[in-house]
Order: C-alpha cells, then structure tokens, then sequence
C-alpha cells in the first residue's frame, strides 16, 4: 500500500487534504475499510452501487453492526437495482443492529432493467475524518479470494478539510434532497480532527448527476483532453465515449499529445465488450495507443495527464456514466501522486497488457465478429440514449 503524499499548494477550485493514498483493489482496499470502520467512533456513511452477500459482503457487515454496537451511527446505502439480491432477512438484520439502511430506487426497476439514475458511486466517509472514494463495490469480484484475484480497480483514501465536502455529497444523496428527511450528519468532531501540519494536498470532488444538473467529472475529462500537452493514459472497464469526448480526444492528438488507452480483455459484460471493440477502428485511426488487460476483469476508471493531473473514482467513460448515473470522481493536482499513477499504469502496461494493433485486431476477428459487433454497438447506444435502461452491468 502506497504511504501517505503531503505537498503544500495552492491551486483555485481545489480544497486542501491532510494527505492522501491509492489504494490498489482487493485484498488492499477491504484491509483499508475495514480499518476505517473498526476505528470510527461517531458516524460512517457507506454508499455503494453493489453491495452483495457474500464472504466478503458479510465481512464488510460484520464490522459496520460492531460499530452500531459501540453507539457508531452507521448509515448504509445501496443501490436499489444492483443490490436487489439483498434478502430481507439481511435488511431486517442489519436494521434490528442499529443501522440505517436504505436502498436509492430509480424510476423504475424489475430483475433485469431499470430505468432512470443509478446510485453509481462508491464512497465511505468516516467521522468527518477520513474517506475513501473509487470504482470498487462490496462483492467477492472486487476481493481476492482463495480461488481467484480481485477484478484490477483503485481507490482514493483520504483526510483532512476535503473529507467534510463529502461528507455532504453522501449526506443530500441520503435524505433525498428532500427537506422532511433531513438528517445532520455532517458536525464536526474535534477529537477526531486531523492536526495540521501545514502542509497541503490539494483534491476536487467531481460529480455527475442530471437531476441536480451536474456533470462534473465528463467536465474534468474534457478539460485534461484540452489541456494536456504531452500524454494521457485512461483505463477504463466500460469505454464507449460518446460524441463530444471523441471530438476532444481527436483535438488533444492533433496537438501532439499520445493517448494510452486501458481497457479489459475479458469483461464480465460481454455485449458491452463486443460494442466496444466496434469502435477500435476509430482507435486505430487516430492513432491511439491501444492495450488490452488479460489477467482478469479490468474495472478501474482512473486517467492521468502529462505526470501532473489525475482523477479516481467510479466514473466509466460512457453516456451511462455522463447521462444516466450518479457518479463520485476525484481529481487530484499534484506532480508527485500524478507521476506515481502514471508510472503504476505504465507498469500494468508492460507486465499485464497486450499491445492491440489493427493487424492483430483483424487477425483474430473474422467478418462475423465484426458484423455482431456493430450490432453489439447499436443496441447498446440504443439504450443509452433512448431509454438509460442498463442490462446489469457489474459497474
């Protein structure tokens, strides 16, 4: 696990962190909040789109009920279409234990499809103290277990004054934004506070959310794509961008700047993957680099620009993510955590990767593959812009 980076800056838009640390999937991150819970002595706010019941599901509730237990309030949420496999009998447990639990419900929703937001996000504020955003759920996926390796992902662990402003992202997401269930969960607790050192880490919380019109995160992504000068790498589980990030991805190579492109060699959601690789022509064409991750199921959803910039958190680069989800992305402006990223992703890269090519692309898909791929492509566009129904992606 990385140590915690401190570094005094100034920048405007950005609120100060006590420190910060990337937190790799995996056995690293369930270690990591599992360490957060067993120390909060006030108040935990977990929000997550899959919470399953499972090995590790359990593990991560056993925690949160001794927490209630010490008189933590503990306020858990899930999202109610991809954590319907909850039981009743597991709500009613967990709720007789003293937490607060709550599922965030779309317009609508059966087994296999729902339409209008998704809670996406995956969050753990504790004690105003410390918090931790990313892309990884509570499932055994997202673990390493005795008989497979946790799906590639990253977190962002946390503290200082940039843990309040999400404590108040978790805190609007819980009532509803509606005034009758307000809740304050958000007071300051001094004998938690974090010393100041005077020095400074400097973080931006990014949202995406249409119902409060915010689509903060597609604006980060824009802004590296125009600002970089030298390279971007992104890795990303779902990719299918959109219009408007093509074209700016287009306008950044045009400039000069090498995109490197992540993305997963086996997907847990294979349709997405076949739309997916209809669009590697438009890769090879502009001439990005192009890497296909074979250990496993790649999940991540981290980018990095020119060693300087970088952002973390559940955000796919596609419309689901830009139109249809409530979405949690970090961006980090610092030279130090930025370069320490990009030399990770640069790693995985060269240890886990294969370079795709348009010769080797071509090679091992025939006609055929390519026919079910455009159909792949427009079913799946279909769905993004028309109806925001999603077959159940492990987001």
């Amino acid at each position: 696990m990385k140590p915690l980076i401190k570094r005094r800056r100034r920048s405007p838009g950005y609120v100060a962190a006590g420190g910060i640390k990337l937190v790799r999937g995996g056995r690293p991150y369930f270690e990591q909040i599992l360490d957060m819970i067993n120390h909060a002595r006030e108040i935990i706010q977990l929000q997550v789109y899959i919470y399953d019941q499972d090995e590790t599901g359990m593990q991560v509730t056993s925690a949160l009920i001794a927490a209630a237990k010490r008189n933590v309030q503990v306020y858990l949420m899930a999202d109610g279409y991809a954590s319907q496999g909850l039981s009743k009998k597991f709500i009613h447990e967990v709720r007789d234990a003293g937490i607060q639990f709550r599922f965030f419900e779309p317009l609508f929703r059966s087994r296999h499809s729902y339409f209008g937001r998704r809670l996406h996000h995956k969050v753990i504020v504790v004690d105003n103290r410390c918090a931790m955003v990313g892309g990884i759920n509570i499932s055994n996926h997202y673990n390493d277990m005795p008989e497979q390796s946790a799906w590639l992902d990253f977190a962002l662990y946390m503290e200082g004054a940039i843990v309040k402003e999400l404590c108040r992202v978790c805190q609007k997401i819980w009532q509803g934004y509606l005034p009758a269930k307000r809740v304050s969960l958000c007071r300051d607790y001094p004998a938690n506070a974090i010393a100041s050192s005077g020095e400074e880490y400097l973080l931006r919380v990014r949202r995406n959310d249409w119902v409060m019109k915010r689509s903060q995160v597609s604006g980060s992504y824009i802004e590296m794509f125009r600002k970089a000068n030298d390279q971007i790498i992104m890795m990303s589980g779902y990719f299918l961008p959109g219009r408007l990030i093509r074209k700016n991805m287009k306008l950044a190579i045009k400039r000069g700047v090498k995109i490197k492109l992540i993305l997963a060699g086996i997907s847990d959601v294979m349709v997405a993957k076949y739309a997916e690789r209809f669009m590697y022509d438009w890769l090879f064409k502009n001439k990005i680099e192009l890497y296909e991750y074979k250990p496993c199921v790649l999940h991540g959803k981290v980018a990095v620009y020119d060693r300087q910039w970088a952002t973390i958190g559940s955000y796919n680069v596609n419309d689901i993510s830009a139109y249809a989800s409530i979405e949690l992305n970090i961006d980090v402006n610092n030279r130090d955590f930025a370069a320490m990223l990009n030399e990770t992703l640069e790693k995985i890269i060269q240890k886990d990767c294969v370079l795709m090519t348009r010769e080797h692309f071509n090679l091992h898909n025939g006609i055929p593959s390519r026919i079910w791929g455009r159909l792949c492509y427009w079913f799946v566009r279909m769905l993004f812009y028309i109806f925001t129904i999603n077959f159940k992606q492990r987001g």
